[in-house]
């Protein structure tokens, strides 16, 4: 897995590529976490993530909880048809703002 952290002001944008999964997913959060605080917004670009296991639901669920809780917004860009495939067996599809 390779990701890219952007922040500008209140904005977090994160590209990831790869695999989320076990060993992965704790790398991204460990990350991501210091980022989002203090954000209006986190995007996510998924455009050449390959995989996502539950580790990485587990991952997508926490920052939503965390950007509702602050008032903020998650979104996720360019899902491919496996990682929608997914999300839609798991319910993500209808939890998650994915654009």
């Amino acid at each position: 897995m390779e990701y890219n952290i952007d922040k500008n002001d209140a904005n977090v944008n994160v590209t990831v590529s790869g695999r989320i999964d076990t060993t992965t997913a704790p790398q991204l959060e460990e990350a991501i976490l210091p980022e989002i605080d203090g954000a209006n917004e986190v995007v996510i670009d998924f455009k050449n993530l390959e995989y996502i296991s539950s580790a990485g639901l587990r991952l997508l669920l926490m920052l939503q909880k965390k950007m509702n809780a602050a008032g903020g917004t998650f979104k996720i860009l360019n899902v491919n048809d496996f990682v929608m495939e997914v999300f839609e067996m798991t319910g993500f599809k209808d939890i998650l703002t994915i654009a």
